[in-house]
């Protein structure tokens, strides 16, 4: 295996920037997902950005805001970092690793949502030392100079 599209899940379940954070929480528990991808529109599909289970508790609840009021819009993370599907793995993992994302949306060569890769994905269908070095790198705190 050495490309995204090996290891990657395929057709994710994605919504627009004015979906209610109800819906896009609900996508999550029915999708057993923790980030869906935030599309620009129906026709283009094409990422704008994404949002989190940890975006939607630290940009709503965590500042006293009602998720029931909020929009994805106002909880999400954008731009989203993408990978094309023929990206070598150890691209997806670099790019992982350099933003300290545990999920990545991926996109053919018209732009268009195909795909996840998440550490899950990487954990089931990589040897244990490549993910094991992922991981790591991932979870590295990022230092912050004052």
């Amino acid at each position: 295996m050495d490309k995204v599209k090996e290891i990657m899940t395929k057709n994710p379940v994605y919504c627009l920037p004015d979906a209610n954070l109800e819906f896009v929480a609900r996508l999550m528990k029915d999708h057993d997902c923790g980030e869906i991808p935030i599309v620009d529109n129906e026709k283009n599909l094409s990422p704008i950005g994404v949002v989190t289970d940890r975006d939607i508790c630290l940009r709503t609840i965590a500042l006293g805001k009602n998720p029931l009021q909020l929009t994805v819009r106002d909880t999400m993370t954008s731009p989203a970092k993408i990978i094309n599907l023929d990206s070598p793995i150890t691209t997806c993992c670099e790019v992982m690793e350099s933003n300290k994302i545990r999920r990545i949306p991926v996109v053919d060569h018209t732009g268009r949502i195909c795909g996840m890769v998440s550490l899950a994905d990487i954990a089931n269908k990589l040897d244990e030392a490549i993910t094991s070095e992922v991981v790591k790198n991932i979870s590295k705190p990022i230092q912050v100079f004052g």
